[in-house]
Parts: C-alpha cells; structure tokens; sequence
C-alpha cells in the first residue's frame, strides 16, 4: 500500500513534470534529480535498507522498459527519467501500472492526432498506393515523406491519465484510514 506521503509525492512530480513537457516538451534533469532523491531519502529512513532496495527497483522498473523507446526516438529522456523519479518515490508496481496505461493512452491519443491531421492521411494514402505500385521511387518517396515529417506530442499528455487510472485502480487507497 502506498503511503499518503508517496501519493502526494509522486502526484507532485507528473503535475510538475506535465506543465513542463506540454510547454517545452522538455522534462527537467533537476525535478527528476530532486524526486528521485526524495523517494530514496523517504524510503531508506522509514525503512532502511530494505527501503533503498524498494526505490532502486523502482527506478530499473521505470527505466528499463521505456530504454527501448528512447533508442527508437519514441521518447525523450526526461520521460525515461522521469519514470525512474517516479518509481524511487512510489515503487515498481505503480510505475508500472503508470507506464502501462500511459502507453495505451499515448496509443489512443496518437491515433487521434493522426486522424485529425489532413498531411498525415494524405501521405498515408500515397504511401499505401506506393505499396502496391510497381514503381520503386514512389514507394521509397512514400516512405520516406512519412517518416520524415512524424507527428509529436508530449508524452505526458498520456502520463497524466494513466496515473489517474493507476489510482483508480489501487487494491487500497492510503486515504482510507
């Protein structure tokens, strides 16, 4: 069960964390540093060492699954640390339970995007055509002209309610004295 402490904690750090990335799409090194420090320093003085092994968990469980879509560009690396911020705070279920329905909203939210984008449904086309023409420049110029020119939000967009839903999904709530 979560404390009431690393609720406040992390709900801090994904609402900081959000004004950021939705204005600068950047994720400051020193609001994940400051975070990541005070879930440790929270977790090894209520519970010693077995509290630092819960925090350090935390982080390779937030860091590690999100490594693979930082190298594809999916993800910038303030999302990556950010992910490991929230699980020295509140552990490796949540971050996991986090970034989990973050994906999906992120998923759901990019399929939107592109939907709503006339560019993007233009060059879908010409790229589903270039598939089944026979000539190879129109296909690689299909390919390339959408990939080039890729659709971006703020991941945190999706962050935010995927921690809500993490939440809501809590077996217990730590308010429920």
């Amino acid at each position: 069960m979560m404390a009431p402490i690393e609720l406040v904690l992390a709900a801090l750090l994904i609402g900081i964390a959000f004004v950021c990335d939705v204005r600068a799409m950047r994720i400051p090194n020193k609001l994940t540093v400051t975070f990541f420090s005070a879930g440790l320093i929270y977790h090894s003085s209520s519970d010693g060492f077995s509290g630092v092994a819960f925090s350090l968990l935390g982080v390779l469980a937030g860091v590690f699954p999100l490594l693979a879509l930082y190298l594809l560009k999916g993800i910038g690396a303030g999302d990556v640390k950010l992910f490991g911020a929230l699980g020295a705070l509140a552990g490796a279920a949540f971050s996991l339970q986090v970034l989990m329905y973050s994906i999906l909203y992120g998923g759901l939210f990019g399929l939107v995007v592109l939907v709503m984008n006339q560019t993007f449904a233009k060059r879908l086309v010409v790229f589903t055509v270039s598939l089944f023409a026979l000539s190879r420049n129109l296909h690689t110029d299909g390919f390339t002209t959408l990939k080039k020119d890729g659709l971006r939000f703020p991941f945190m967009i999706a962050v935010v309610p995927g921690a809500i839903t993490a939440c809501c999904f809590m077996r217990e709530w730590p308010f429920n004295g």
